[in-house]
């Protein structure tokens, strides 16, 4: 259920909406919109009588919500949700390009990608300190280390950054040191995972499964709404299919669709949904034309010696290309960098 309130309901009356929602053992979630708040109702194991609500001053009409997702719905919030991360809108006019290695092997290494990327035109820095590997000897990341070192680029370049959080324990020290945590496409069902991370109250980047549908990604990212945490991001990473000439299927059309159906900001990453690095710019082109907010991109300065993903991730000087690229495409479908 979704109440809205009357563009001149006063804080105290949805105080009262609040607290009448909670007398009745519910959970009220205030969504801030640009022109009235609405406050979602979860927490009702059947129907819920609307005249409880619709007669209580400055609401303006009850609506019952038929997703199985609430709260990131369209129909709780009609306006697109611009996502704060470190200072930089996501959601908004202005395309995100997040830009960085897969995962941070050294100091040197990560300040030179960043200040690299900062210069070719990137407003976010990404790399993981915690990597997910499907090897359990394959590099697993620096750790905490690694979140130094992060620390650090941002400090230097300016940056704001993204990086992936694995596990319930280190969501703590990982929202301490980054400002967007990511959950990563092997966790993205992680429900526990999910709520902690919700509770830590900092932007979110949540990645699709490999084999998720829409609704099941919504589902999770309701998780998060759920826990208060209304600065979420979706990512289409591509999924698994029969095809073999790439490493998963970029599926671009989850983008309008998931636009039409949430209010959650949406970007793709086309170097894990290709795994290929000359695939990645032209899949640049065609996500940016399909109206994503942003894109996710693997960036490293010599990815043949690459400790993960080294295959899918672009040097500088193609990284700066796609900037270019994306900077003349933009306008067309009237967004900018």
């Amino acid at each position: 259920m979704l109440i809205v309130m009357d563009a001149a309901a006063a804080p105290e009356d949805v105080r009262r909406v609040v607290d009448t929602v909670n007398g009745l053992g519910l959970q009220a979630h205030p969504i801030p919109g640009a022109q009235r708040t609405a406050i979602g109702v979860t927490g009702n194991k059947g129907s819920v009588e609307p005249g409880v609500f619709e007669n209580l001053p400055g609401v303006l009409e009850v609506i019952p919500v038929s997703a199985p997702y609430k709260l990131v719905s369209r129909e709780a919030k009609r306006e697109t949700t611009v996502v704060n991360v470190g200072g930089v809108p996501v959601g908004g006019q202005k395309l995100a390009l997040v830009a960085g290695p897969c995962a941070v092997e050294s100091e040197e290494m990560a300040l030179a990608i960043g200040h690299a990327v900062r210069r070719a035109g990137a407003n976010l820095f990404r790399g993981g300190a915690f990597k997910p590997r499907t090897s359990p000897y394959s590099f697993q990341g620096l750790g905490r280390d690694g979140l130094k070192i992060l620390a650090k680029v941002r400090a230097e370049t300016g940056l704001p950054i993204v990086t992936e959080v694995l596990d319930t324990e280190d969501v703590e020290v990982v929202a301490e040191h980054a400002d967007c945590l990511q959950i990563g496409a092997r966790n993205m069902q992680n429900f526990a995972l999910l709520k902690k991370a919700g509770r830590a109250m900092k932007p979110v980047l949540l990645k699709r499964g490999m084999a998720a549908t829409i609704e099941e990604l919504l589902l999770s990212a309701e998780y998060l709404l759920a826990e208060g945490n209304y600065q979420v991001i979706l990512c289409e990473r591509g999924v698994r299919t029969f095809a073999d000439h790439t490493r998963n299927t970029l599926d671009l059309s989850a983008v309008p669709y998931v636009q039409r159906i949430s209010h959650l900001p949406i970007l793709v990453d086309p170097s894990h949904g290709t795994g290929k690095r000359q695939k990645v710019l032209p899949l640049s082109r065609a996500a940016v034309a399909v109206g994503a907010d942003g894109l996710l991109i693997e960036v490293h300065d010599h990815p043949e010696a690459a400790l993960s993903d080294g295959p899918q991730a672009i040097v500088p000087e193609m990284f700066a290309q796609l900037v270019r690229e994306t900077r003349a495409l933009a306008p067309v479908v009237g967004r900018a960098l």
